[in-house]
């Protein structure tokens, strides 16, 4: 027995009700079972229960046995002393308040059907990839469907907690956060960190000054990316080099250090120099990158908006002084597609949350559904179970289920795990 499944029986009202009673002989009826805790204190709040038809409202504890509340010294604690009833699986001894008033039990023991701990249990001693991976397709299909939505919601606030993080470093600039975030997903997992630093450090407003002039752009950033200290050949990065020395100083501008840029095991167009010159066309063409982007006028809009190019020297080039033949100069759909999804969406949903406009909040969702499904090792092992996987909304979904999920076996957490648990009648 664990403490987790005596949370989940008692949220779930998942035990035999008919008369109910505590330990003491008194009759028990629950009003309401209160709102899961999961910071400190009591297990539930807001719970509402009759004991001998006299009502009461506060929290409830539980614990494997009675005796857990001294194991816990919720005795020396006064956050316990509105606990109203003490739920436990096995009651082993009398807790009393602190003003030596007993606290009503409820035992459940041998009020529920075994067999459900039993499927539970089978779940937790899984080793499979993911502990229903037998039984995932018995779950109906509603069940599923509606888990799916409430998962890709769940999976965009996590996004925005990071996002509102930014928001208050940045005094509720917009413009500035999502110019900074964008920035991070240009550079990709490897070279995320670089990127960020890069916009922290030379502020959209100052790119903004110089909206008409992509030279000047791309001299602002590949000079603040570090990118400009060196001697070169070419006349192109000379030239950046003196713009930049320029307004670095006009400025007062440091730039970061070129060593945070990482080139290893990636492929020529996802080096950093090919990103920060897409990058900067990005800015010369949409410079109020937030209001034409999150605040779109349609979808169509949105996604045309990445379709960037580079300024004509990456067009036979990845690295300064170094002429290659480029496969493609584009922002290309994949990556066009992962900025949509992890930083435009989480915006515009954000957004749309904090200025009470539901039309963006369903537009955020909405795009997830015009997006094929990324293509990683998660959602190919989903496929092989002939789940739909067809759609950036469901594999959003299915990677929060594997990760929040699945992988930390919160199975009763789960509306999958759930039904599968539940008694069937």
């Amino acid at each position: 027995m664990t403490e987790d499944f005596l949370h989940y029986l008692w949220k779930h009202k998942l035990f035999y009700t008919n008369d109910l009673s505590t330990t003491t002989g008194f009759p028990l009826k629950i009003i309401s079972q209160g709102v899961l805790n999961f910071d400190s204190g009591p297990d539930f709040s807001n719970s509402r229960i009759e004991i001998d038809e006299l009502s009461w409202a506060g929290n409830v504890e539980i614990h494997l046995k009675s005796s857990d509340w001294f194991k816990h010294k919720h005795d020396t604690d006064r956050s316990y002393n509105n606990v109203i009833l003490h739920v436990v699986y096995e009651d082993d001894t009398n807790v009393n308040r602190r003003s030596g008033e007993a606290i009503p039990v409820l035992e459940l023991k041998g009020r529920f059907e075994d067999s459900m701990f039993d499927r539970y249990q089978e779940m937790m001693d899984s080793n499979r990839w993911i502990p229903c991976e037998k039984l995932i397709e018995t779950v109906p299909r509603i069940t599923f469907e509606l888990w799916l939505e409430r998962l890709l919601i769940e999976r965009i606030e996590q996004k925005t907690d990071m996002i509102q993080t930014r928001l208050t470093q940045n005094h509720f600039d917009w413009e500035q956060s999502f110019y900074e975030s964008l920035a991070s997903s240009f550079g990709l997992k490897v070279n995320a960190v670089a990127f960020e630093l890069l916009a922290k450090s030379l502020p959209l407003t100052i790119l903004q000054k110089h909206a008409n002039n992509l030279f000047q752009i791309e001299a602002l950033l590949f000079g603040q990316a570090g990118m400009l200290q060196k001697t070169f050949i070419d006349d192109y990065p000379n030239g950046l080099k003196k713009e930049y020395k320029f307004l670095s100083e006009k400025y007062s501008l440091s730039h970061i250090d070129d060593s945070l840029w990482n080139y290893l095991r990636l492929r020529p167009s996802s080096f950093a120099t090919h990103r920060i010159a897409q990058f900067a066309m990005l800015i010369y063409k949409n410079s109020s990158l937030f209001s034409t982007t999150v605040l779109s006028n349609s979808i169509q809009d949105l996604f045309s908006i990445f379709q960037v190019d580079t300024s004509d020297y990456w067009h036979s080039h990845y690295l300064f002084d170094k002429e290659a033949k480029v496969k493609s100069h584009k922002l290309g759909a994949t990556m066009v597609n992962l900025i949509v999804i992890n930083t435009v969406i989480p915006y515009m949903f954000l957004y749309g949350k904090y200025y009470s406009k539901d039309s963006l909040v369903k537009k955020a969702l909405d795009v997830n559904d015009l997006i094929p499904a990324e293509d990683n090792v998660v959602i190919r092992n989903f496929k092989a179970l002939n789940i739909n996987t067809s759609t950036a909304f469901r594999s959003q979904a299915l990677l929060q289920l594997k990760k929040k999920y699945c992988d930390q076996k919160k199975c009763l957490h789960c509306a999958i795990g759930n039904y599968l648990v539940k008694p069937k009648s």
